[in-house]
């Protein structure tokens, strides 16, 4: 996908803060954080949005699900973390990517 932003960032054609990287994953930090810890945990593989998940996609889903409390404590966050995935525009997402935020520190907002 030479259009999508992540795709380009994993290819290393557009910089990030990389926090952590295997052969399925790609973590950094996110750009306009939203809390005092905010990273995005991605597929290397192209899935648009957790709408387009497949039976063929579940083992690599059960790794990020399960990668993720490891990149939160990695990142300090002994005390908890909130996990999100917008889902859609409607949904907020805002890059055609499948992609999880990890989010928490002192900054945490609250949901009103």
């Amino acid at each position: 996908m030479t259009d999508c932003l992540f795709c380009k960032i994993i290819a290393g054609d557009i910089p990030s803060n990389n926090v952590y990287e295997d052969e399925q994953l790609y973590v950094f930090k996110d750009i306009d954080p939203k809390a005092q810890v905010h990273i995005l945990v991605i597929p290397k593989i192209h899935i648009a949005s957790l709408d387009d998940v497949t039976t063929e996609h579940q083992d690599l889903v059960a790794t990020m699900m399960l990668k993720l409390p490891e990149l939160a404590r990695l990142q300090g966050l002994s005390d908890g973390f909130r996990t999100i995935i917008n889902t859609g525009p409607g949904g907020g997402q805002e890059v055609g990517h499948l992609h999880m935020h990890i989010l928490g520190g002192e900054d945490l907002p609250g949901f009103k």
